[in-house]
């Protein structure tokens, strides 16, 4: 079984690009809002389990962040790439608090 090191931030890049990808496709936002919040709750956890509180809160923080930056990215740059760019910087945090921690 993966461990929470891979698991973590791959749940974490999944929910940023499934949200968007569900808003877009469904033309439903709240159920886009939904993807990116159970991804983020399941994700949330293990940094938990992984990294205690002040890891899991600062990765919580960066994972709003991502997907606030990722709307005046998308201007810039073009939606999927902003999406696909805001997912790769969580998944790298990610990936190195779990490892630092772990």
């Amino acid at each position: 079984m993966p461990s929470t090191r891979t698991l973590s931030p791959a749940i974490a890049a999944a929910g940023l690009v499934g949200g968007y990808a569900v808003a877009r496709w469904t033309k439903k936002r709240s159920l886009g809002g939904v993807v990116l919040a159970v991804a983020g709750g399941v994700a949330g956890r293990e940094w938990y389990r992984v990294a205690g509180v002040k890891g899991a809160a600062g990765l919580g923080a960066g994972y709003v962040a991502a997907f606030a930056g990722s709307h005046p990215l998308a201007k810039k740059i073009g939606a999927w790439p902003a999406v696909f760019s805001v997912a790769g910087a969580m998944a790298g945090a990610s990936y190195a608090v779990a490892r630092k921690a772990g």
